[in-house]
C-alpha cells in the first residue's frame, strides 16, 4: 500500500514537471510571437549581389520562398528532410540539435544551415549557388494522367506560367500538394526530354499514405498543378566517347528516360546502356518504347532484369536475377562510362560495387536513392 502511494505520488510529480515544461515552452513561443520585435532585417544573398530587406522573427526559409528564391525543401519547413542547405556565412547563431542530424561535420565548419531552422533575428548573410537563384514557380495543367503499372502512374504536365523551362538530363521538380497542415512540396525526378521546353512529365509509384503520390496518382487531365524547379546537381558528361549507363527499378525509370531521350536527340552514335530492374512482368514499362528507339539508335542497350521467380502463366524472354547481376555480365571493364543510378539503396549499392569493379571511379557515379 505504501509502495503504490509513492509510486502514485511520483508518477503526479513527473506528469506535473512535464506539464510545466511544456507550458513555460508554450509561453516563451508566444511571447517571441508577439512580445519581441526583431524589426526589419537585411538578407544579404551571395555578398551583396541580391540584397532584401524582410520582416525579422520569420524563418530564413520562409523569408526566401516570400521572395520567390525556392530552396528544395520536401517537409514543408518541419527540419525533417534536410534538403534546404545553404550557407550562412554571419547572422545565423549557433548550429541547432534540429540540424546536427543533417549536417556531416564538414558542412558544419563549412557554415551549412537548414535554412528552415534558421531564425532571422539581425542582419544575415548567406550564399546561394547562382543555378539555385534561378529555381521557378511554375503554373501548369494536368494534360495527361497514364497508367504504366499497378502503382506507376505518368503524369505530364503543360505549363502556362512561365511556358518553358530549362531542364538539365537528371534533374527533378517540387510538386506542391495539399496536406491537412497545408501546402507541401514533394520531389520527383522529370522524365521528360530536355527538348521538351513546354511540357514536364513524371514517373510516380504510389506510395501507401504518401502526400505526393496520393495526390499525383488522383489529379486528372484539366486540373492545374504547381511546382518548383528544376533542381539536381547531376551534369552529364559531354565527351561523345564516353559512355553513359543508368541503372535504376520501379519509378527510378524516370531520370533514366529524361536522359536517354536527351542523349539521342544530341548524340545519335553515343553508347548508353539501361539496365531497369523488376519483381514480375506486371513491373515492365516502357520496355517496347525502349526496344523501338534502340531499332532507330542501334547504340542504345536495353537490358530489362526480373528479380522473382516467373509465375506459371508468366513469359518472359530477358534476364533474371537482380539488375546489378545483368550489369556485371554485360558491360566490359576498362572503358570510359558515366553512370546515374536510381532506385532503392540495396540496389545502388550492389550497382556501385559492380561499376567500380569495372573501372569506373566514385566521381563518375552519380544515384539517386528513394
Amino acid at each position: 500500500m505504501i509502495l503504490a502511494s509513492a509510486i502514485s505520488v511520483y508518477v503526479l510529480s513527473v506528469g506535473t514537471f512535464a506539464g510545466l515544461t511544456v507550458a513555460l515552452a508554450g509561453l516563451l513561443i508566444l511571447a517571441e510571437r508577439f512580445l519581441v520585435n526583431y524589426g526589419v532585417c537585411k538578407l544579404d544573398i551571395n555578398a551583396g549581389e541580391k540584397p532584401l530587406e524582410v520582416k525579422g522573427g520569420q524563418s530564413l526559409l520562409a523569408a526566401l520562398y516570400a521572395n520567390e528564391i525556392f530552396i528544395p525543401s520536401a517537409c514543408g519547413g518541419k527540419g525533417t528532410c534536410g534538403h534546404c542547405k545553404i550557407t550562412v556565412t554571419a547572422g545565423g547563431g549557433p548550429v541547432l540539435p534540429t540540424e546536427t542530424p543533417y549536417l556531416s561535420r564538414q558542412e558544419v565548419r563549412s557554415n551549412v544551415r537548414l535554412a528552415c531552422q534558421v531564425k532571422i533575428r539581425e542582419d544575415i548573410y548567406v550564399r546561394i549557388p547562382e543555378e539555385m537563384l534561378n529555381v521557378k514557380m511554375f503554373n501548369a495543367v494536368v494534360e495527361s494522367a497514364t497508367t504504366l503499372t499497378y502503382d506507376i502512374r505518368e503524369v505530364r504536365m503543360k505549363l502556362i506560367e512561365p511556358a518553358e523551362i530549362k531542364q538539365r538530363p537528371g534533374q527533378y521538380v517540387q510538386i506542391q500538394a495539399p496536406s491537412p497542415d497545408g501546402p507541401v512540396f514533394r520531389a520527383y525526378s522529370i522524365s521528360s526530354a530536355t527538348y521538351e521546353t513546354d511540357v514536364v512529365e513524371l514517373v510516380v509509384r504510389l506510395v501507401p499514405g504518401g502526400i505526393g503520390s496520393t495526390y499525383l496518382h488522383n489529379i486528372q487531365p484539366g486540373d492545374p498543378i504547381v511546382f518548383t524547379g528544376p533542381y539536381g546537381e547531376f551534369i552529364l558528361n559531354e565527351d561523345p566517347n564516353t559512355e553513359i549507363v543508368c541503372v535504376g527499378g520501379g519509378c527510378g525509370m524516370a531520370p533514366m528516360k529524361n536522359i536517354i531521350y536527351s542523349i539521342y536527340d544530341r548524340w545519335p552514335d553515343r553508347v548508353c546502356w539501361l539496365f531497369f530492374g523488376c519483381r514480375t512482368t506486371a513491373d515492365v514499362f516502357y520496355l517496347e518504347r525502349f526496344q523501338e528507339l534502340a531499332r532507330k539508335f542501334p547504340n542504345l542497350k536495353i537490358i530489362y532484369a526480373l528479380s522473382d521467380k516467373l509465375g506459371p502463366e508468366e513469359k518472359w524472354d530477358g534476364e533474371s536475377g537482380f539488375v546489378h547481376l545483368s550489369v556485371d555480365k554485360y558491360l566490359e571493364p576498362g572503358v570510359p562510362r558515366q553512370a546515374f543510378l536510381c532506385g532503392p539503396p540495396l540496389m545502388i549499392e550492389a550497382a556501385t560495387r559492380v561499376l567500380q569493379e569495372k573501372g569506373l571511379k566514385p566521381e563518375d557515379i552519380f544515384y539517386d536513392e528513394f
